[in-house]
């Protein structure tokens, strides 16, 4: 009962989400983003923005979220060689196995510094909607990766973009646990 509550929730957040639900002008802001100027942009730019935004905010919105429509959210992880705390806003998907995270660094060659960290210590908190809540990271391997790879598409179709752009490099999905 509770496993079908929880894939109705995530496939429902899901559908809400589609990118052809989404509004016109948060379509052109996804199509933007993951073309190679705005993943270029944002990259360098947009967590120096949704920080601050998230925070006045009390964790309920980011630049991101008002431009796009999607549902980033604050994933804080433990340093993988500094040991410090570190958040970072990321999109985040539910999902029927939980809340996935989907490593796409907008297609760089490197994974994000948050990947390192994830594979060192695989516990940490995630704040959604203000909501903290402490999580352990799973890699999402085989039938379950491809699942969560193609709902992710249909929300956000750059994440193609982002693969033939990272080459050799794998994009990997996390699926954020109870801890």
């Amino acid at each position: 009962m509770a496993e079908q509550q929880a894939t109705r929730d995530g496939q429902g957040a899901l559908a809400s989400m589609d990118y052809a639900r989404a509004r016109a002008d948060q379509r052109f802001m996804r199509r933007f983003a993951a073309s190679g100027p705005g993943s270029w942009m944002f990259a360098r730019v947009l967590h120096h923005i949704d920080r601050p935004i998230y925070r006045l905010s009390g964790g309920r919105q980011t630049l991101a979220t008002m431009l796009s429509g999607l549902p980033v959210v604050m994933l804080s992880t433990t340093g993988a060689r500094s040991g410090r705390r570190r958040a970072v806003p990321v999109l985040g998907l539910p999902t029927s196995d939980g809340l996935a995270v989907i490593a796409s660094n907008y297609g760089q060659r490197h994974h994000p510094g948050w990947y390192y960290n994830l594979l060192a210590d695989p516990t940490g908190e995630v704040t959604v909607r203000g909501v903290m809540r402490p999580f352990r990271a799973t890699v999402a391997e085989g039938e379950q990766r491809e699942r969560i790879w193609q709902e992710g598409l249909r929300v956000y179709p750059g994440w193609s973009q982002y693969e033939r752009r990272a080459g050799e490099r794998k994009i990997e999905i996390f699926v954020l646990g109870e801890a």
